[in-house]
């Protein structure tokens, strides 16, 4: 019963970070960045307070009076972490929910899984769970697998991105996805990939935090609530730093009290976006304390993002217009990615 409980908290999380960013769509007249930091300001700020307020007695003494070295580390992997949060909204800017989470999603799940066993082999004295005890046993070589097969359908994904850009008008590509750009979104959606991981990793540095919440009587269901508020206050910084520049470069900053456009709409969007965003991670978290943070329950999360992302991304029409080719070869690219995390879900059971 732990076990499915885990696995349904985390397909809930899967699912509202999968479809967070359509609301997003819906706020007018409003440069990316304006929209991104007023989404932002909830979902890093406001919603982690206040879940941490209802779930966990007193949790800001618990905070202050944490190690100092726990309280640097896990904020300075919610700051690299900001530098994905902040490429991933790129990436759906320029590729949209479907290629954009595809690509971004599994490169994250793929550093989540692979890099802590390098850190542990290059930095600590570890026997188990290094790099060079994964190529020395069955299970690490079944991940090891699983990585490559995502790396697989990644390639496919792309081929997909670049076959649509062949065939289809600039009119037709931007009918749906306003910005498209393949070559911009490829870069910035492995840039997110590769600094998302930095979330997981900032779970397991503010883990003395959790542990003090539930000796101080927090149901343990809900006790990484007090981690997300400092990882979340590393990522708000890099966010808040890139869109005030963003809004100085692009002259943006009148877009919060313009008159012209729907400004309780567009508030109201942002919010509901940012909401939406934040509850990932209260169900991840959830999860997480069922499952463990381990990389099954990294990798779980990324696959019912990346399933619910792309159901979205076909009803949005993102794939609008494009050949039956096309549509295979995307499929399959999303078929190869999910085929991984379950590959990599298996090596880590072994």
């Amino acid at each position: 019963m732990e076990s499915i409980l885990g696995v349904i908290f985390h397909s809930v999380g899967g699912f509202a970070s999968g479809s967070f960013y359509i609301p997003y769509n819906r706020v007018k007249s409003w440069a990316w960045e304006s929209a991104w930091i007023v989404g932002g300001v909830v979902s890093w700020l406001l919603v982690p307070y206040l879940a941490a307020y209802l779930t966990i007695p007193d949790f800001m003494t618990i905070i202050k009076t944490t190690d100092q070295g726990v309280i640097f580390w896990t904020f300075l992997m919610g700051l690299l972490w900001g530098i994905g949060g902040l490429t991933f909204g790129l990436a759906m800017r320029y590729l949209g929910m479907s290629l954009g989470m595809s690509i971004a999603l599994s490169l994250c799940s793929t550093f989540g899984s692979l890099l802590p066993a390098v850190y542990r082999d290059v930095f600590t004295n570890d026997v188990e769970g290094t790099f060079s005890y994964m190529i020395s046993h069955t299970g690490g070589q079944v991940v090891l697998l699983g990585i490559l097969v995502c790396l697989g359908g990644i390639m496919v994904c792309g081929k997909a991105g670049m076959m649509k850009e062949r065939e289809l008008t600039e009119e037709q590509k931007t009918e749906t996805i306003k910005e498209f750009n393949l070559t911009k979104g490829l870069i910035v959606a492995t840039i997110s990939g590769m600094m998302s991981a930095c979330f997981n990793f900032g779970i397991e540095a503010g883990k003395a935090m959790a542990e003090t919440a539930v000796a101080k009587g927090c149901n343990p269901l809900f006790q990484n609530n007090v981690i997300f508020v400092v990882v979340l206050w590393g990522g708000f910084v890099t966010n808040f730093v890139w869109c005030m520049y963003l809004n100085t470069r692009n002259k943006t900053f009148g877009d919060y009290l313009n008159a012209k456009a729907p400004l309780k709409k567009n508030y109201a969007f942002a919010a509901v976006a940012g909401t939406t965003w934040f509850l990932q991670f209260f169900f991840y978290g959830m999860g997480e304390s069922k499952l463990g943070n381990g990389a099954s329950s990294w990798i779980l999360h990324m696959a019912t993002i990346i399933l619910t992302s792309n159901c979205w991304g076909i009803v949005l029409g993102e794939w609008k217009g494009v050949s039956k080719s096309i549509f295979r070869t995307i499929l399959t690219g999303i078929g190869i990615i999910l085929l991984s995390v379950i590959i990599v879900g298996i090596g880590n059971s072994l």
